[in-house]
C-alpha cells in the first residue's frame, strides 16, 4: 500500500522507495519469474531494417551522441573520438561497419557504450528500444541476419509478434581485428 502522505511530508528516501515499490508493480510477471530459467534479456535496437538485441552484460551504458574530433586516416565507419564522462573513446557508426552505409545523424541519436579491451567503445544506433525479455519459447532462427556481416555477430534470434530480434554479440565485435583495427588500409 502507497503512503498516502505528499511527498513533501516524507523523507527523500521515502519517497524513492515507493518510487521503487511502484514501479515494481508495474513488471509483467511475478518477481521470482523475472530471472527464471530460459528468460533472455538485453537491450533492443535498430540498424536499418534489422531489429537487434545486444545482452545486459555487453552494454556499460546508453548515451547522446557525444561532440566529435574526427581522427585523420580512420576508416570511414570510425566517426572519431568523443569525450564521455572525462574518458576519450571511440565512437563508431555500427551500420556502416557492418553493411557499408552511413547512418543518418540526428539530434536524438544514441550510441551503446561497450566495453572493449584497452577501454570502452561509443557505437552508434538507428533507434533504441529500450529493455527486451525474451524466453525460449520465442527462440527462432536466425533468418535475415546470416547473410553479410551480421552472420559474423549473430547467432540467435527471438520472434516476438511479426519481429525477429537477433542477438547481437558486442563481445565478438570488438574482438574482430578489423574492427579494433580502424586506421584505414
Amino acid at each position: 500500500m502507497s503512503d498516502q502522505r505528499s511527498p513533501f511530508e516524507r523523507t527523500p528516501f521515502e519517497v524513492l522507495a515507493d518510487y521503487e515499490r511502484r514501479s515494481l508493480d508495474h513488471v509483467v510477471g511475478l518477481p521470482e519469474q523475472i530471472d527464471a530459467p530460459g528468460l533472455w534479456r538485453g537491450i533492443g535496437f535498430r540498424l536499418g531494417t534489422r531489429h537487434l538485441a545486444a545482452g545486459f552484460s555487453e552494454v556499460v551504458e546508453i548515451v547522446s551522441l557525444p561532440g566529435l574530433t574526427v581522427v585523420p586516416g580512420a576508416e570511414p565507419w570510425m566517426l572519431g573520438v568523443a569525450n564521455i564522462r572525462s574518458s576519450l573513446m571511440p565512437v563508431v557508426d555500427l551500420k556502416q561497419f557492418l553493411e557499408g552505409e552511413r547512418t543518418v545523424l540526428h539530434e536524438h541519436m544514441r550510441a551503446l557504450v561497450v566495453r572493449q579491451t584497452g577501454g570502452n567503445v561509443a557505437v552508434l544506433i538507428d533507434e533504441l528500444f529500450g529493455q527486451r525479455n525474451f524466453v525460449d519459447e520465442q527462440r527462432s532462427e536466425a533468418t535475415g541476419f546470416d547473410d553479410g556481416r551480421y552472420a559474423a555477430f549473430v547467432q540467435q534470434a527471438y520472434k516476438l509478434g511479426d519481429t525477429v530480434w537477433g542477438v547481437f554479440s558486442m563481445t565478438r565485435l570488438t574482438r574482430t581485428p578489423e574492427f579494433r583495427q580502424a586506421a584505414a588500409a
